[in-house]
């Protein structure tokens, strides 16, 4: 079932549409973190708070490294990455996976075009709340969050369609109403 949310911020109106499963509300404070990542095979720490001081933040959480759903979705962030930094956004993808095997998907199934993180204790997941209950996995949870650290847009479907589109829509109708000042 797809449950419509919409909310109002600074001016602009997004819709985002969500399973059951509730992603944190348009509007809250985007909890921060810290979190081993790959990008093009060579780790390095991602930090939330260093990628908000350069502009949006596209955060999408995904099951497990080369799953069928999660490849596809890889694909199609890497596809559209010139779409998203036109934009001005970061992109990074979490799972509970090693960094290890992080490692590998970053190159074969991101294209080493955007970061993949390892959270493999959920931490990061539970605090989006994207952890499937009772089960080591991510739920497919898609955020837009603003440089100002407020979540424009949330989606949560466990099929990969839908997440990218929505999250680049979300940024165009940021850019349309942010002040220079808030690129």
């Amino acid at each position: 079932m797809v449950l419509p949310v919409a909310a109002t911020l600074a001016g602009v109106t997004l819709v985002s549409f969500s399973s059951a499963r509730a992603a944190l509300p348009l509007g809250s404070t985007a909890p921060l973190f810290d979190a081993p990542a790959s990008l093009g095979g060579k780790q390095f720490s991602f930090s939330l708070a260093e990628a908000l001081h350069k502009g949006p933040v596209v955060l999408y959480f995904y099951p497990a490294a080369f799953t069928r759903g999660c490849t596809i979705e890889a694909h199609d962030f890497a596809d559209a990455m010139d779409q998203f930094k036109a934009l001005g956004a970061t992109v990074i993808g979490v799972s509970m996976d090693k960094i290890e095997t992080l490692d590998r998907f970053s190159v074969s199934e991101c294209r080493s075009r955007f970061p993949v993180a390892s959270d493999p204790a959920g931490k990061i997941a539970s605090s989006y709340d994207s952890k499937m209950p009772l089960l080591h996995y991510a739920n497919r949870t898609s955020y837009v969050i603003a440089p100002d650290g407020h979540i424009l847009y949330a989606y949560s479907a466990m099929a990969p369609e839908g997440h990218i589109s929505g999250t680049l829509a979300a940024l165009r109708a940021w850019k349309s109403v942010a002040t220079p000042a808030q690129h």
